[in-house]
C-alpha cells in the first residue's frame, strides 16, 4: 500500500532539548488524536533526527488535497487548545508544506526514513519527473527499503495565516520532497548516497543544494487506533 491518501502535509523543525519531553507527551496525547478525528486524515508518523539532537519530520496523509482547505481542519488551526499554544512557540525553524502525492510505491511504516528537500531548475521539471518516478518505483522494492514517495508542495490560497501559525512566526516551505524508508538505515543511507545526492540530483536538473534529513520513527497513528485506544 503506497501513502493512504492524494495529498500530505510535511513538516520540519526543531525542539529545544529542555522541552522534548513535555512535546512527546503533548504531540502523543493530545496532537495527534486530534489531527486523526479531523476527517481526511488517514495517518500521522512523527520522526526523530539521527544528524542532531533537536530535529523532527512530521508526516500528515490526507485523503484528498481538498482537505488541506476543509472547515474541519481550518477550525482546528484557528482554535489550537492551551497545551497547543503553549508548545507551538518551541517550534522552531519550521518548514511547513502542503503537498499533493505526485508519485507514491511501497507502502506501511518502516524504523528509517529520508527526507530529501530539492527544487528543479527551470526548464527541468518534466523530466526530472520522469526520472524519479523511474527511480522510486525501481527502489521501493529493494532488500532493505519499503517505500518511495514524491511529494510536491502547493500551497493552498487561503485569505490569511491560521492562529497556529501566528503563534509559531512565519513558516518556510519545501518545493519537492522525496521520501524514502526502509527496515535496515544502512541500506537507506546507502541508496540515498549513491542515487539522490546533491551531485546526481544536479545531473537530474535540481537546484544546486538539496537538503538531506534522516530519521528514526519515533510514532505512528490512524484514525483507526484512535478507536483502540478509547476502547476500556
Amino acid at each position: 500500500m503506497p501513502l493512504l491518501g492524494k495529498a500530505a502535509v510535511a513538516m520540519w523543525w526543531n525542539v529545544p532539548p529542555e522541552q522534548r519531553s513535555e512535546f512527546g507527551d503533548w504531540h502523543s496525547h493530545e496532537h495527534f488524536p486530534e489531527r486523526m478525528s479531523i476527517q481526511g486524515f488517514r495517518r500521522g508518523s512523527r520522526w526523530t533526527s539521527t544528524l542532531d539532537d533537536e530535529g523532527f519530520f512530521v508526516l500528515y496523509e490526507l485523503e484528498r488535497y481538498e482537505t488541506l482547505t476543509s472547515k474541519g481542519y481550518l477550525d482546528r488551526l484557528n482554535a489550537p487548545t492551551s497545551w497547543s499554544a503553549k508548545m507551538m512557540p518551541h517550534h522552531l525553524n519550521m518548514v511547513r508544506s502542503q503537498c499533493r502525492i505526485y508519485a507514491s510505491f511501497g507502502g506501511g511504516v518502516a524504523t528509517s526514513l529520508v527526507t530529501i528537500r530539492l527544487a528543479p531548475a527551470g526548464g527541468t521539471e518534466a523530466e526530472m519527473k520522469t526520472a524519479l518516478v523511474a527511480a522510486l518505483h525501481e527502489l521501493a522494492s529493494k532488500p532493505g527499503l519499503t517505500s518511495a514517495h514524491l511529494l510536491i508542495t502547493e500551497t493552498p490560497i487561503t485569505s490569511a495565516p491560521t492562529m497556529e501559525q501566528q503563534i509559531r512566526g512565519s513558516d518556510a516551505a519545501a518545493d519537492w520532497i522525496i521520501l524514502l524508508s526502509g527496515y535496515d538505515p544502512e541500506v537507506v543511507q546507502n541508496v540515498v548516497a549513491d542515487r539522490f545526492s546533491s551531485h546526481a540530483l544536479n545531473r537530474l536538473g535540481a537546484e544546486e543544494k538539496s537538503i538531506i534529513g534522516r530519521y528514526k520513527l519515533s510514532f505512528a497513528v490512524t484514525p483507526l487506533d484512535l478507536i483502540a485506544m478509547q476502547m476500556p
